[in-house]
């Protein structure tokens, strides 16, 4: 981030005299998270200061003497094996007869073999099947133990096509029913079981404070008493109680996570650094994890971030000293993706600093060979002792032995109708009914099954907007309708509603309408994403594109009464929109159970309400959007709906006229979005060598959405989008994309060269202008492409810049970047 950048928002205004709207119900006091002066070494945990729990019967008499007779038989090589993961996308069931690793992953984009990355159960019981029939065949020198198979289960079994997905964290924590959140586990666990999955990495115990973090929608809540409350119940759900759950029975091992402190990473910025006291990070942050491992967890995920500069997969002190010893934790503990590779001094091929510090497993997706060669180096040589790798090694026998996986019956994954069962699909209903909050309700709520309603908005008909992140991809994009068999949107479960009352539903997206509707009910929000690429720079909702306010005013104008479902993973500045509205409702991701929120939205055919809103805010909703780090408990809080915040039929209430300066500079959110809809939006510009014609057309889905450019023949020149400088070394690593949808007008005739980034030849892309049309293309140049030709990704001032001699002819209708890998390229 630049420093005008940081100063920009820094001097986000708090100008808007609107009052904060109380809570109508208590919720606990939360501790600031202010530094402290403090003279202990910094990053360094002093154990006796924490709560102590223990892992209850994990360990057992007898079943350690069958895991000291299977280490007794194995070889270092074999140890240091059950201590890699590797991940589906980038290792063969083959490879295991080289390297017996121990477990495996499907990372949110990762595909079954020989599959498309969106596939059903059956797939992925295949691709289980395979790797485990590998590291099961007797062969010399060689144990047979089985695998652990993992997966971000996180709302469902949310990779596997035909699954329930429940609603996201933030939408659970609204909630406040521990007994909710146990049912929910337990069909999460059943559905994760019948895909022959073992494991899930799951539940996220953060305690989101900062709400620009792209991951806060993981969080159950900004208040440690509802995470902790969630922790236990959770971890029972997924594993049963403590030794009564194996996958034989439906259960499934958890993974509490992140341990520790990444709901506290400074400035929201994903894997970044929670600069808090130790009090802050104990009596906060490590809420769930005490009632988590007396719960029986058998496995806690190490955070890619750091406390007070040290990283977390490096820091024995919090891992070993805190963890296993004062927390006494008996389970194993578990890398993040790669993330032993941003230890100081080590690299994702080569690490033997995060063993020596307690981790057991190191998830090392893409490094797992390289890992694994560097860490048996290390194991010969005496870098690792062998008491730690046998420690390791007898912690993940310990889970491997307690799920059942040595047992080879695996019932669950020939269970019919497991998986979207009617029931789990039931529950997933009364879940999004019970999380929704009601903001605003000026008396058009519940609206009469009897009535005639419009149901518009970009996300009425959307279950992949409704669904949010880590559904069926890493970010959650890509989807349609027909990826979720079974599944309901918004708009059908209101249709269906309104039909068994006797009244209409019409869709209608832009708003249009020939008769007039007695009420519109209108969904929009957030565009799913997950971490990193959710991360924002100021909390105003569309910063400089506000067509879903646009769409509330128009409707308002004609007459209408307007029903706002805002979809989203966090609260959000929405002012203007709550003034354009007459009831307004924070529906978050709610999954693929769209009927839920007709159930309590519409009433009887005479308008009594059938479900009242029961549920509360879990997170501070902000007065303007630069109120970035708004938690209860801190100096001067003072939100626009407080924790515990939400109305109800049986008990109302009005909200005035809101302020509607946002306090921040909106153009500073926008860092990935550089033309779209005939414009390049704020902060950036595009500028054109002398000679090059510009002109607006029509684009693929709007009147003139498009700009035509033409180079003139024989004159060298150059098209470039710049603005502020971006470091994009993030979305580099973590395979993001340069998204471009255009069609040629004049095909190339001389080398046509596209740049990202500051140095470097640029990449050729000759070929992607080759042949004029009429059809309009997509076309994913990876990021890495551009830094594999010099460039540098840490300072990008300019994320579109072609060059050409000409002639060429082209039409731009979008431009951004990406995380959709399907069809991606390289083309030089």
């Amino acid at each position: 981030m630049t420093v005008n950048l940081v100063r920009g928002l820094l001097l986000a205004s708090v100008a808007t005299a609107t009052p904060a709207i109380a809570a109508p119900i208590a919720a606990g006091p939360v501790q600031a998270t202010t530094r402290t002066a403090s003279a202990a070494p910094r990053g360094v945990a002093h154990p006796a200061l924490w709560p102590s729990a223990k892992s209850p019967g994990l360990i057992d008499p007898r079943a350690e003497r069958r895991i000291s007779d299977i280490m007794a038989r194995m070889t270092v090589r074999e140890k240091i094996g059950q201590m890699i993961q590797g991940d589906i996308g980038s290792i063969k069931p083959e490879d295991l007869r080289a390297y017996p690793l121990g477990s495996i992953l499907a990372g949110g984009s990762s595909a079954p073999i020989g599959a498309k990355d969106r596939s059903p159960a059956a797939d992925w019981i295949a691709t289980s099947r395979a790797f485990n029939a590998v590291a099961m065949t007797a062969r010399p020198d060689h144990v047979t133990i089985p695998l652990m198979f993992g997966v971000d289960a996180v709302h469902g079994n949310n990779n596997v096509v035909g699954a329930t997905i429940f609603p996201h964290n933030s939408a659970l924590g609204a909630a406040h029913d521990p007994a909710l959140i146990r049912r929910i586990g337990t069909a999460t666990a059943e559905e994760t079981a019948a895909a022959g999955i073992d494991w899930a990495f799951g539940p996220t115990l953060a305690v989101p404070q900062d709400d620009r973090w792209g991951r806060t929608y993981e969080g159950y809540s900004e208040d440690p008493a509802v995470v902790r409350s969630y922790a236990g119940a959770m971890i029972e759900g997924l594993q049963g109680k403590p030794g009564t759950g194996t996958i034989q029975n439906g259960h499934v091992a958890a993974s509490a996570k992140h341990f520790l402190g990444d709901g506290g990473t400074i400035g929201g910025l994903d894997q970044g650094d929670a600069d808090v006291p130790e009090k802050t990070l104990i009596d906060i942050h490590s809420a769930g994890y005490p009632p988590a491992i007396d719960a029986g967890a058998l496995t806690i995920m190490a955070s890619f971030s750091s406390w007070q500069g040290q990283k977390m997969h490096g820091n024995k002190s919090l891992l070993t000293d805190v963890l296993k010893s004062r927390m006494g934790f008996d389970g194993f503990i578990v890398g993040d993706w790669n993330g032993h590779g941003q230890i100081p001094g080590c690299t994702n091929d080569d690490c033997p600093a995060t063993f020596n510090a307690g981790l057991d497993m190191a998830m090392a997706p893409d490094s797992w060979k390289g890992l694994f060669d560097t860490t048996l180096a290390a194991a010969q040589n005496g870098k690792i002792a062998m008491a730690r790798i046998d420690d390791a090694v007898r912690r993940i026998l310990r889970v491997k032995l307690r799920m059942g996986l040595f047992d080879a019956a695996r019932p669950y994954e020939s269970k019919t109708g497991a998986i979207g069962s009617p029931d789990h699909r039931a529950l997933a209903r009364e879940a999004v009914a019970e999380t929704l909050v009601l903001l605003k309700n000026q008396g058009v709520l519940p609206i009469k099954a009897s009535a005639n309603i419009l149901v518009a908005g970009d996300a009425a008909d959307d279950i992949g907007r409704q669904a949010g992140g880590w559904t069926l991809s890493w970010q959650g994009d890509g989807n349609t309708n027909a990826d979720f068999p079974n599944a309901q949107s918004i708009y059908a479960g209101i249709a269906a509603t309104m039909k068994a009352g006797g009244g209409t539903a019409t869709l209608s997206a832009d708003g249009s309408f020939t008769k007039k509707p007695d009420a519109a009910i209108v969904v929009f929000g957030e565009q799913p994403y997950a971490e990193m690429r959710g991360d924002l720079r100021t909390l105003e909702f569309q910063p400089g594109d506000k067509q879903a306010l646009a769409l509330l005013k128009k409707l308002k104008a004609a007459g209408i009464p307007v029903v706002s479902v805002f979809l989203s993973g966090r609260p959000l500045w929405v002012n203007p929109e709550l003034n354009a509205s007459d009831a307004f409702v924070g529906a978050w991701f709610p999954g693929t159970e769209g009927g839920g929120i007709a159930d309590v939205l519409i009433g009887t055919p005479d308008g009594k309400p059938r479900k009242d809103f029961t549920g509360r805010l879990s997170y501070s909703w902000p007065k303007t959007a630069g109120q970035f780090v708004l938690n209860q408990g801190q100096p001067n809080y003072d939100p626009l709906f407080a924790l515990g915040y939400g109305l109800s039929y049986a008990k109302g209430g009005s909200v005035p006229k809101l302020g509607e300066v946002s306090g921040v500079d909106s153009s500073l959110a926008n860092t990935s979005l550089f033309y779209s809809r005939g414009k390049v939006p704020p902060p950036f510009a595009l500028t054109a060598d002398p000679g090059i014609a510009q002109a607006a057309v029509d684009g693929p889905q709007t009147q003139e959405g498009a700009l035509s450019l033409s180079w003139p023949k024989a004159r060298a020149g150059t098209v470039k989008i710049a603005g502020p400088t971006l470091d994009l070394s993030r979305e580099t690593n973590a395979d993001l994309l340069l998204q471009v949808t255009y069609r040629v007008t004049q095909p190339a005739t001389a080398p046509v060269t596209l740049a990202l980034g500051t140095g470097g030849r640029g990449v050729d892309v000759t070929s992607l202008f080759k042949t004029a049309g009429t059809d309009w293309k997509t076309v994913r140049i990876t990021l890495k492409c551009f830094r594999s030709h010099g460039a540098d990704m840490t300072k990008v001032a300019a994320p579109f810049a072609m060059t050409t001699t000409g002639p060429l002819g082209i039409a731009l209708a979008d431009l951004r970047i990406a995380t959709d890998p399907a069809g991606s390229v390289c083309p030089d």
